[in-house]
């Protein structure tokens, strides 16, 4: 039986499974945790997937692997390979300004959509290189080569000595801003606009490309960004959208052509099999239901049994749930904001029912933005850590407008990482394993307009202040 082993890198944790090559069942499977914040010493995210691949029981008779990191991290090398500053990730807003700025510098939004299908913020990883060059000019003149999360680990597997070897896949460069999904083409003048000078980029690896071997003979897959890794652990197909209630909050779908959204409320991202996945993500989601339990505390089964003794539309109380500035819609500075407060509706119900509901608003934004773009909605597969709650479940369908499959729990990613790695093993097509590998569960609700209009009143007064 020839094993494989996928990588989830994640903000929070490295995970990875090992499943039997052929049939997709899981064998074994380990976790370690990053640590908190924005910004991280990629040497962090090496000893947690040690630590993984030890919790996992190692990587004997594995004969493949592939990493699939989260997106946009911007880890930047010296000459030597060494990295020269701890990562900025995603998350990480200060880049705010530089991404206004390269907006405008390269004739607005449309111009951007144009070059690479997305419009910069600040969680791109070309908005970080303006960020490092303006701020930190000593740090950035000793750059030789940006390379992203699951690119870097790649690389550190298999020796990780010479910069100009690090490879990276089209779902992860997508997310750069200085790659187009449409040419398949780094934009190079667009990285030099940013940073002011030229850097070694990674290879653009095929879908299922072996790029390397580890010292041990263990092949490795091209890796990918986290999204397109999950859509390819749950096998989604053109017409699935993704929901995933995770650390951010992502409405992403399967697409057979490109989008060039000039809002740039969605990014028009490549997937992990030569496709397309039109994306929205939002910097708020399961960490608002963390926050909200913690205010009243409960622990999240308590608060989503609250939330469901609560009436829909929660009598009028909306939660704006900007706690970390948002990315859809921009506002890197906004702060949170809880409206329409009543005698009637100050109860814990009510306000752990408005924070399940302004989560999912944002979410549905997100889907109908997707819908825009000419992507037929089939069906919703909702899935992340915040999934699990049972309001949201039950919530999903009455406001995103339509029923929701509920997959079984699982790690999507790295599920999707190691489909992946079995494919590059293969050379073949992708394996047909059961997508996705446990049960699903189809939710139905009657759907109330009210809830999303009543949000939207409020999200927009919220984006006024902002602005």
């Amino acid at each position: 039986m020839s094993l494989v082993a996928g990588v989830d890198s994640s903000t929070q944790a490295c995970k990875v499974v090992i499943r039997d090559a052929a049939t997709g069942e899981l064998v074994r499977a380990g976790r370690a945790a990053h640590p908190d914040g924005s910004e991280i010493d990629p040497s962090h995210w090496w000893q947690a997937l040690e630590q993984a691949l030890a919790d996992a029981g190692g990587l004997d008779g594995v004969a493949a692997m592939s990493v699939a990191g989260q997106q946009h991290g911007m880890v930047t090398l010296d000459a030597r390979g060494q990295v020269v500053r701890p990562a900025l990730l995603w998350n990480d807003t200060r880049s705010a300004g530089a991404a206004a700025d390269l907006v405008g510098e390269l004739g607005g939004p449309q111009a951007w959509a144009t070059a690479t299908g997305s419009v910069p913020v600040a969680s791109f990883t070309v908005t970080k290189l303006r960020w490092l060059a303006e701020h930190e000019p000593r740090s950035a003149a000793r750059v030789v080569a940006v390379v992203l999360p699951h690119d870097w680990l790649t690389w550190r597997l298999l020796g990780g000595a010479d910069p100009a070897a690090v490879s990276t896949d089209r779902g992860d460069a997508s997310g750069t801003g200085y790659w187009s999904a449409v040419t398949g083409e780094y934009r190079r003048d667009l990285l030099t606009l940013a940073f002011g000078r030229d850097l070694l980029l990674p290879r653009v690896a095929g879908p299922a490309e072996v790029v390397g071997r580890t010292s041990a003979g263990v092949a490795l897959g091209a890796g990918t960004g986290d999204n397109a890794a999950a859509a390819l652990g749950l096998g989604a197909a053109a017409g699935d959208v993704v929901v995933s209630v995770g650390t951010s909050g992502v409405v992403c779908a399967v697409s057979t052509t490109p989008s060039a959204d000039p809002s740039g409320a969605v990014a028009g991202f490549a997937d992990a099999t030569g496709a397309f996945l039109p994306l929205v993500c939002t910097l708020n989601a399961a960490r608002v239901l963390d926050a909200v339990a913690r205010m009243l505390g409960v622990d999240h089964a308590t608060l989503s049994d609250l939330a469901l003794t609560a009436p829909s539309g929660a009598d009028g109380l909306v939660l704006v749930p900007y706690l970390d500035g948002e990315r859809t819609p921009d506002l890197p500075a906004a702060s949170g904001a809880v409206h329409g407060l009543t005698h009637r509706n100050s109860t814990s119900a009510h306000l752990a029912r408005a924070a399940v509901e302004g989560v999912l608003c944002g979410l549905a934004d997100g889907l109908d933005a997707i819908r825009r773009q000419g992507v037929a909605v089939r069906r919703v597969l909702l899935v992340g850590g915040g999934a699990r709650s049972v309001a949201v479940q039950q919530m999903a369908p009455v406001v995103l407008g339509m029923p929701v499959d509920v997959p079984e729990p699982g790690e999507y990613v790295a599920d999707g990482a190691a489909r992946q790695a079995a494919w590059a093993l293969s050379g073949a097509a992708t394996p047909p394993w059961p997508q996705p590998p446990g049960g699903i569960v189809r939710i139905e609700a009657d759907v109330d307009p009210a809830v999303r209009q009543r949000y939207s009143e409020v999200s927009l007064m919220v984006s006024a202040r902002e602005d």
